[in-house]
């Protein structure tokens, strides 16, 4: 599945609700997606992480979805070639 068409399926199913809620507070959701993951990582429990990665990925699409956000086309910037360096540590 590509990025695009799990972003549509997430669109399909709860856009309509995600707009009524708007961006600050479907962000917050979304953070608390972020603290789940972080626990099931912290704590080693492989299938609660895999888990959690599915709902912050979801949560993501979501946010973008209500903020008119193409995921497949901004992810471009990492895979254009175009993307020098890094990050320090």
């Amino acid at each position: 599945m590509h990025i695009s068409e799990f972003q549509r399926l997430i669109s399909e199913k709860y856009e309509k609700r995600d707009r009524e809620r708007g961006t600050s507070r479907t962000f917050m959701w979304f953070i608390e997606e972020v603290g789940e993951l972080s626990t099931a990582l912290v704590s080693e429990d492989r299938d609660n992480a895999v888990e959690e990665f599915a709902d912050v990925f979801a949560w993501l699409c979501t946010l973008a979805n209500i903020n008119d956000i193409d995921l497949e086309k901004a992810c471009v910037k990492y895979t254009s070639g175009k993307l020098k360096g890094f990050k320090p540590k």
